[in-house]
């Protein structure tokens, strides 16, 4: 069993590894590629898509160089090391057993939930989702011409709670599917046993399909733990589909690298099928290699990454409390990106874009990205990115700040 408990060597230091600035350019990285289709301007500091500035951890570059030395790169197979590094990970890691025959690879977590959209769902039927949330869960269903149904979440004290008395208000004969954030995204929840289980309970009864997507469950903060949805449960373990990856806890997001655990063979059996016949369930040559890597090397090099993070949200906690206190950062129990409470400021979400953009020349997410009314007033901040990049962000946020007025 892998103690979740992180103490960080740096504590600010200096002399991490994960102070060091990289330059991007010529990386053709979305970050800063972007900036100016959707900003208008390509001066800003970017703190907002989720992949981190630090350094790709070498034990998965040394294994990619070293496969790049031979010089033939034509059709290869899914090595079985893939496999059960992963299933050891997982084990180890979230203390569930999984099968081989459960697992599939999929090409994106983002893609994965579009197939299961389309496979799962009929167009006059109904996808779940609980704003604030990852905004794709809800582009990808209306992009299929499904109906979107909105769950949003309560907030309670600087997080958020499930509401079910409202699931049981909106979740009609036409809802076919939840899409769950596990752990969730923008507030870093990591979602309690007894939520999960209550929600799988409902869900089972109703014929309602669960998607979990779990791609931040290895980056649990602060003593917290990531409890994998289809493990809480038989209603969950039967009726669920869950999406896990290694992508962004090893800064690998170009290498697309993603699979799907399904236990109910009903399920698989329609799912993997249509993968298989579309050609879906294979990975490109590299995906595998930073996988085994990733899994097999990389736990001290997550839980120092982890441990920095960790000192980066107190970071951002301290000065905001001594320089801008109208803005709140919720400290998340899960991953590198903080929900920043900026409702006291008092602006519209015009003038909150302004402040960030123009004034404060920060590219983040907005927070009515993630739900127009639960995400008003706040911002998503990256904090995966050295403690100067950091520093030289919140200076000129506080700067901005001071203007207001």
């Amino acid at each position: 069993m892998t103690d979740n408990k992180i103490s960080s060597p740096y504590k600010s230091s200096g002399n991490s590894p994960f102070d060091k600035i990289v330059d991007r350019s010529g990386s053709g990285d979305l970050k800063h590629m972007a900036l100016l289709p959707r900003w208008g301007r390509d001066d800003l500091l970017p703190l907002w898509v989720a992949d981190m500035d630090f350094e790709t951890p070498h034990f998965i570059t040394d294994a990619l160089k070293k496969r790049m030395e031979h010089s033939l790169f034509g059709y290869t197979v899914m090595p079985d090391e893939f496999w059960t590094s992963v299933i050891n990970w997982i084990r180890s890691h979230h203390q569930w057993e999984v099968r081989r025959e459960w697992m599939s690879f999929i090409p994106g977590i983002v893609k994965g939930i579009g197939m299961a959209v389309n496979i799962f769902t009929n167009p006059d039927e109904k996808v779940i989702i609980q704003p604030p949330v990852y905004h794709p869960f809800r582009l990808v269903p209306k992009g299929n011409r499904r109906e979107v149904v909105y769950n949003p979440l309560r907030e309670n004290n600087g997080t958020y709670e499930m509401d079910f008395d409202n699931l049981e208000k909106v979740a009609d004969s036409k809802c076919r599917m939840l899409i769950l954030c596990n752990p969730h995204n923008p507030a870093g929840i990591c979602w309690d046993r007894e939520t999960l289980v209550r929600l799988a309970d409902f869900c089972k009864k109703r014929d309602i399909l669960v998607i979990s997507d779990e791609i931040h469950c290895d980056m649990a903060l602060f003593g917290h733990k990531h409890i994998p949805f289809a493990s809480v449960s038989e209603a969950a373990r039967e009726n669920s589909i869950t999406f896990q990856a290694p992508t962004k806890t090893f800064n690998i997001a170009g290498i697309v690298s993603s699979y799907s655990i399904v236990p109910n063979e009903q399920i698989r059996t329609v799912f993997y099928h249509w993968l298989q016949a579309n050609e879906m369930d294979e990975p490109t040559l590299f995906a595998p290699i930073a996988t085994i890597a990733a899994f097999e090397h990389g736990e001290q090099w997550r839980r120092e990454m982890l441990a920095y993070v960790e000192d980066n949200i107190r970071f951002v906690e301290d000065y905001c409390k001594k320089n801008m206190p109208a803005i709140r950062p919720w400290r998340p129990q899960a991953s590198f990106l903080v929900w920043l409470d900026c409702r006291a400021l008092g602006l519209s979400h015009e003038q909150l874009i302004d402040l960030f953009v123009d004034k404060a020349h920060l590219a983040l997410n907005d927070g009515e990205m993630f739900g127009k009314e639960q995400g008003h007033g706040f911002m998503r901040l990256n904090v995966a990115t050295p403690r100067t990049t950091l520093r030289k962000a919140l200076r000129q946020l506080a700067d901005a700040v001071k203007g207001i007025g």
